[in-house]
């Protein structure tokens, strides 16, 4: 038996009533803002590098910007997922459960089943 891969969560760059979000550069800057939570850890020294984080990338989809934030993140460091969350609400940004595919294709994540009362 596998185990379920790690949800996704897509922030859009669109706010609820389809406005674009500005600035045009906020997906890189949120994303910037994670780019220290990896795994293992940041490391430092020469041997260091700039990059995102696996857990919280930029990306272009069908023509808007979004950040995928992984929900490994939420494990990882609760306070860094609560942060991204709390951008999109506070930005009234529009936010997608998905998982994204090795072909790039996007894979909606269904609703959890109605429990019976």
């Amino acid at each position: 038996m596998t185990s379920p891969l790690p949800r996704e969560v897509f922030i859009q760059g669109l706010t609820k009533d389809g406005k674009t979000f500005r600035p045009s550069d906020w997906a890189e800057r949120l994303a910037g803002a994670m780019s220290s939570f990896r795994p293992g850890g940041s490391a430092g020294g020469i041997g260091s590098f700039i990059g995102y984080s696996p857990y919280c990338v930029p990306r272009v989809i069908n023509g808007v910007k979004c950040v995928i934030v992984s929900e490994e993140l939420k494990a990882l460091e609760p306070m860094a997922w609560d942060f991204v969350m709390n951008f999109a609400r506070d930005n009234d940004l529009q936010v997608v459960e998905a998982c994204l595919l090795p072909n790039g294709q996007l894979a909606p994540v269904p609703p959890p089943a109605q429990q019976a009362a």
